[in-house]
């Protein structure tokens, strides 16, 4: 899934290269000048600091400048956003278990807010989780899965009450100069120990009839392994 999807999905010419040692806490990956400069992924780490998982992503430019364009309403409007696909288990971020890929997302969308418990977020970047398939009908050939009408999955507390499987916890995100952080207690991911991870940067978009797909991933800026093979692996900080 995850290979057929970035063959599709990564633009000619953003040329990476990465670290696949079982010793390595990152994946590193060439600048492209194809991509811009603020989703050009330069390394992605996820590493573990006593009781916290720090994820990193490191670019060429200045993380988080750019943003999306606001629109004026929720139909068919846009999300920038950096991406740390895990080989994480959906059960283990309060879904059901075996749902699909399992995503860290720190995104930006200034066209409508979904936190949790009703709160706003549009004008901030912020983290989110995310689960993901394969969808063909989505520009990049993924999407964030469906809640289906009438039916009523587990999801955890931080929902946002939209029909995707999407959570909204409140994780402290930081950007400064090239890199973006998100820290979470390793008390609410325990499994996310030795689990692989890779990088991407990307562009969605919510479907124009609110429709599902509801939510697809639109544009691939960049992948960091190159392929989408989740080489990194989750080790303590040195």
């Amino acid at each position: 899934m995850f290979l057929k999807f970035a063959t599709g999905a990564i633009a000619a010419g953003t040329a990476a290269l990465w670290l696949t040692t079982a010793a390595a806490h990152s994946i590193e990956a060439a600048p492209s000048q194809a991509v811009q400069a603020a989703f050009d992924i330069i390394e992605t780490t996820i590493v573990t600091k006593g009781e916290t998982a720090v994820f990193t992503t490191r670019v060429r430019g200045e993380a988080g400048k750019d943003k999306p364009d606001a629109t004026g309403k929720f139909e068919g409007s846009s999300v920038y956003a950096y991406v740390w696909p895990t080989s994480l288990n959906s059960g283990e971020i309060g879904f059901d278990k075996d749902q699909g890929i399992v995503a860290l997302a720190v995104t930006f969308h200034p066209d409508f807010d979904d936190a949790a418990f009703g709160a706003k977020n549009r004008h901030i970047w912020h983290p989110h989780w995310v689960v993901l398939a394969e969808d063909k009908a989505c520009g990049a050939g993924l999407k964030v899965i469906d809640i289906p009408e009438g039916t009523k999955p587990k999801v955890p507390e931080t929902w946002p009450g939209v029909p995707l499987l999407i959570d909204s916890p409140e994780y402290p995100t930081t950007f400064k100069g090239e890199t973006v952080d998100v820290e979470i207690p390793l008390s609410l991911i325990g499994g996310i120990k030795g689990a692989s991870f890779d990088g991407v940067t990307a562009g969605l978009k919510v479907n124009g009839n609110l429709h599902a797909p509801l939510l697809c991933v639109s544009n691939v800026f960049k992948v960091a392994s190159g392929n989408l093979s989740l080489p990194g692996k989750v080790m303590a900080a040195d």
